[in-house]
């Protein structure tokens, strides 16, 4: 797509250097536009940040599943790149496990027709309704990452679109996720293993729309992959990319004010200056931006907007260096020895710390021996949590004993023992390091009503060329919508100048 210049290059800044950031700003420098890229923390990635220790750790501080490889790839290849040439895919086999009671392991294979067997050994005949179901999930996958996620969500006559219409109802926004699972498959274990990325996404299974099972087929069928190095590698991919269509990186550099004239933004004040743009995009936290950074007058929302929204979860998350072997643990472990919806109740419904929660452990030096030291593991332990909740110390080792129990007695290896790092990080920090909002650690759930054109919207209503990105707008929360979110925002911005 082509721009048309008046006199000089656009300035555009972009506030807030995550994956919308990123890509946001290395789409419209490719197009030749000056692109300065503001990150109030000291080094870039937003919630993809690494947390390297003095003692041989590398840990990722947030993401850690790679789904949707052809996300990443498109970006690349968008700039004559493909994802190999700055970092090593693996594929996963198992590509995650599930602890159930009395420490009962599903493993999930990567091969499909394993995965098949293993569905009809637990529920016979359910090996057919799988196909079934995955086959409906390809096709919203297929519309939902080819189609929907790339609509801006300004105008519902984006959605006039006849094979978007033609297949509303295969598309099952009106259908609850959960209500579509049992549909298929009766057994408890098999329920648990569909219907855990909704605890991600962020609302109760039967408040989330059936459209959501495209994630089943992403998790499933395309598999769990790693990036050798850890999500910190592909930032700095992307970081490099950026930099060769000529984007600049300033860290240490929050974004304090705007400067507004004449219904437009004229540029930005920071803590390393002032400096005049012809357009903004704002890839920070949504209603950090509304809130602190513009004037009451120059909003899109409402307090009360917001304090109505449906939040994602939050995290209580350690970053655990281990100095011997952990035996028993896959790369992605996730333990559901406890009752998934009354934890998901105590994160939506009655917001408090669960009385018996489920968490998730990664141990990516299962994998990737470069992220621990020789002999010893790395592990990152995750409790989806409600957010704005008040986070001492005391309640955090609380639930670090808890789930250490669990952990401990599955394991068969004493971790406390052996501890030979650790930090804990909760809404607290989330708050500090992102302006997150609540403290919430995945941005809005995707319930019916906060999905396309209901989110919070890509463009300022009376500031015509400031745009927002990342996981509080469209598409949505994870790490492949919100690098499509930079995509979408970029274009935007791109046609504003194009008018």
């Amino acid at each position: 797509m082509s721009t048309k210049f008046n006199e000089k290059q656009p300035r555009i800044a972009i506030i807030g250097s995550g994956f919308a950031g990123i890509s946001a700003a290395a789409y419209l420098a490719k197009q030749g536009y000056e692109v300065d890229v503001y990150e109030k923390n000291e080094d870039i990635g937003g919630r993809a940040r690494q947390l390297i220790t003095d003692n041989g750790y590398i840990f990722d501080m947030g993401p850690s599943w790679y789904w949707m490889p052809e996300v990443f790839e498109q970006f690349f290849n968008d700039f004559g790149f493909k994802a190999s040439d700055f970092y090593e895919l693996d594929l996963l086999d198992p590509g995650f496990s599930i602890v159930f009671k009395n420490n009962e392991v599903l493993s999930i294979p990567a091969n499909f027709e394993e995965l098949l067997k293993l569905f009809e050994r637990i529920e016979a005949g359910s090996a057919e309704k799988l196909k079934s179901f995955l086959e409906e999930a390809e096709y919203k996958y297929k519309i939902g990452i080819g189609k929907l996620v790339y609509k801006p969500g300004i105008s519902l006559m984006e959605f006039a679109d006849a094979e978007l219409i033609k297949g509303m109802f295969k598309l099952q926004v009106f259908t609850s996720f959960s209500t579509h699972v049992k549909k298929h498959f009766k057994d408890p274990r098999l329920i648990a293993l569909m219907e855990f990325p909704v605890l991600f996404l962020g609302a109760m299974p039967e408040e989330t729309p059936a459209l959501y099972s495209m994630m089943n087929y992403a998790g499933l069928k395309l598999g769990s992959w790693y990036p050798k190095g850890g999500f910190g590698k592909v930032i700095q991919a992307m970081k490099v990319v950026a930099e060769q269509q000529g984007v600049k990186f300033h860290t240490n550099a929050p974004v304090t004010a705007l400067k507004i004239a004449e219904e437009q933004v004229k540029g930005v004040h920071s803590s390393i200056g002032s400096k005049d743009y012809d357009g903004v995009i704002a890839a920070a936290d949504y209603h950090h931006i509304e809130s602190q950074i513009l004037p009451p007058n120059y909003r899109n929302y409402s307090e009360k907007y917001w304090e109505n929204r449906v939040l994602a979860p939050s995290s209580l998350i350690f970053y655990i260096g281990v100095n011997t072997r952990v035996n028993q643990l896959n790369h992605h472990t996730l333990f559901f020895d406890e009752d998934l919806k009354q934890h998901a109740q105590e994160i939506y419904k009655t917001p408090k710390w669960p009385s018996k929660p489920l968490f998730y452990v990664c141990c990516p030096s299962v994998t990737d021996p470069n992220v621990a030291p020789e002999g010893h593991e790395n592990l990152f332990i995750l409790m989806p949590l409600a957010p704005d909740v008040a986070d001492p110390e005391a309640i955090r080792e609380q639930y670090f004993d808890l789930i250490m129990d669990r952990l401990e007695a599955f394991t068969g290896t004493q971790i406390r023992n052996h501890l030979d790092y650790k930090r804990s990080y909760c809404v607290r920090e989330f708050i500090e390091d992102y302006n997150s909002y609540k403290g919430n650690a995945y941005g809005l759930a995707n319930t019916l009503m906060q999905t396309a054109h209901l989110k919070p919207s890509i463009k300022n209503k009376k500031l015509n060329n400031l745009f927002y990105a990342g996981q509080l707008t469209v598409p949505g929360p994870g790490v492949p919508p919100s690098i499509i979110s930079g995509n979408v925002a970029a274009k935007q911005m791109i046609k504003y100048f194009n008018r």
